[in-house]
């Protein structure tokens, strides 16, 4: 485009001079050696021209046969090169796809028309076929020779940290990670790899610098950084709650301001301000994500903040919870237990149930369970909130890559990814005969069987005296004859037992207890019969 512009700026040029040259006519004379040459001004003004376009085209020729040999070398060199790119292309692609015979064969083409020295993406081919072929000794050989050099120190780093990670060297993966964030820091997988060991090994100092860096180098956004960096802290925090509150309360304050919903940093904030007596601060932290984000390690911590209270008032504060986020499956269970743990079984059970309408679950059936074992002592009742709490989905927890973590930890055991768990039921566990909905819970309270109330220590003493197998006992009634009622008497048939309970015969006037079948089986005979007849008792 720049030489387009001053070509049109020359032909202007040209053309406004003989211009200028024609409207101011003239002549030139010219003597030389006794000639006498005169011409008009406008022509030789154009011989001039004329002249000089003649001598550029003469240089131009005589340049290119005098250049033309080195011109001839360089085509045929450049065309040498061009093929040698495309061999280097064609094995980078085969090599991508795994087809390791053409990569081999174009990485020979590629020695052949192109420089090792001139061209570092060759080792880098011959690297990748290496691998390919299950080479991997001549692989990493590569790579630490791509290491040594400056121009490709970042390619073969990330390759020996590749090989170190698939054949489980951590410790060495780590080391070739921090080696290239020493030279290299803004590069994404370097940084993350020493971030993640980092934090695998307890350093938080270094990982919060590393950290920084990433997010000064723009290798992670804003949101992503804080969120990391509130994780961090909350990590730091835990390690320092024992031997250091205060550094735990600033660190898990820190953290709060960076993510407010994050559930461990509240619970430690809470704990670090609970063991400096600050019961009223630490109750506000907790109630300000319970809005956020109710959780039941919240709920508990919340409720037993203070060691010494009763159990009406760890209800009245658990019902405090639950005037912040009502209808809430968190609010309600945690109401049922204190209310439970209270004596108040109405209420627990109220909340339980509504629970169950809300969220259906393992503990909320369980804690029915409970419930009912602390009020009736029905075993049948129990029983039924059993089977419910099995086919039931199953209680959440801390889940990472598949592990399962009673407490929440900052890096997953398995990955080694950082903030990695998440509050959610394992998958593991969704399997099997699983019911689900509100209507599954009103069926659950509907099939409920009625209470059965019986004295505790009479049911255990009868349960430990009777056989282990139901016992048939007939009784036959003595037939008085009407003249001699006392030989009669005498002559008693006796009872026929098959076998006999070592009990106290009950008198005719008691009504005989049946154990089994209701009174209106016909298998059985009715007490008010004939007493001479025949009577039918099962234990």
């Amino acid at each position: 485009m720049v030489r387009l512009f001053i070509f049109l700026l020359v032909v202007l040029g040209l053309g406004w001079s003989f211009a200028w040259l024609a409207d101011r006519p003239g002549l030139l004379s010219i003597t030389w050696q006794d000639h006498l040459i005169e011409t008009s001004l406008m022509v030789a003004a154009t011989l001039v021209v004329a002249l000089i376009g003649a001598v550029m085209l003469l240089w131009w020729i005589i340049g290119i046969i005098w250049t033309s040999p080195y011109s001839v070398r360089r085509y045929f060199r450049a065309r040498k090169r061009d093929r040698g790119y495309q061999a280097l292309s064609t094995g980078l692609i085969a090599a991508g796809a795994g087809n390791a015979l053409l990569a081999r064969k174009m990485s020979i083409r590629t020695r052949s028309l192109l420089s090792a020295d001139q061209e570092p993406l060759i080792h880098l081919l011959d690297a990748q076929a290496a691998l390919i072929e299950g080479k991997y000794d001549d692989a990493r050989a590569k790579f630490e020779s791509m290491s040594n050099d400056p121009e490709t120190r970042e390619l073969g780093l990330r390759g020996l940290y590749m090989e170190a990670r698939r054949l489980g060297a951590n410790e060495a993966a780590r080391q070739y990670a921090e080696k290239a964030v020493e030279h290299a820091p803004y590069l994404p997988w370097a940084s993350q790899a020493t971030l993640e060991s980092q934090s695998q090994s307890g350093r938080w100092d270094e990982a919060l610098e590393t950290l920084a860096q990433q997010r000064a180098a723009n290798i992670i956004s804003r949101s992503e950084a804080d969120r990391l960096r509130a994780v961090l802290l909350t990590a730091r925090a835990g390690e320092r709650l024992e031997s250091d509150p205060s550094g735990a309360r600033e660190d898990s304050t820190d953290a709060l301001k960076l993510a407010k919903d994050l559930v461990p940093a509240a619970i430690i904030c809470a704990k670090a301000l609970l063991r400096q007596e600050n019961i009223k601060k630490a109750a506000s932290v907790l109630e300000g994500v319970w809005k956020l984000s109710p959780h039941p390690d919240i709920a508990r911590t919340y409720i037993r903040a203070r060691s010494g209270d009763s159990t009406l008032d760890r209800l009245k504060r658990a019902e405090k919870l639950e005037a912040m986020r009502p209808n809430n499956i968190e609010s309600l269970l945690a109401v049922s237990q204190a209310a439970l743990d209270a004596q108040d079984f109405a209420k627990a059970r109220a909340r339980a149930e509504a629970a169950a309408r809300v969220e259906p679950g393992e503990r909320v059936y369980l804690l029915l369970a409970d419930i009912e074992e602390a009020e009736t002592g029905d075993q049948g009742r129990i029983r039924h909130w059993m089977q419910q709490a099995l086919r039931a989905p199953r209680n959440a927890a801390w889940v990472a890559d598949g592990f399962v973590s009673e407490n929440w930890l900052a890096v997953s055991p398995v990955t080694g990814k950082l903030d990695a768990f998440e509050w959610k039921v394992p998958f593991s566990q969704l399997e099997g005969p699983i019911v689900e909905g509100r209507g599954a819970a009103d069926e659950a309270i509907a099939a409920l069987p009625p209470v059965v109330i019986a004295d505790r220590q009479s049911a255990e003493t009868t349960r430990r005296d009777e056989p282990a197998e139901p016992t048939i006992v007939i009784e036959k009634k003595p037939v008085k004859p009407a003249a001699e009622p006392a030989v009669a008497a005498k002559t008693t048939e006796p009872e026929k037992v098959i076998p006999a309970p070592a009990k106290t015969q009950e008198s005719e006037a008691e009504p005989v207890p049946f154990f089994g079948r209701p009174p209106d089986d016909p298998g059985v005979k009715d007490q008010n019969a004939d007493p001479t007849k025949t009577r039918l008792r099962l234990f």
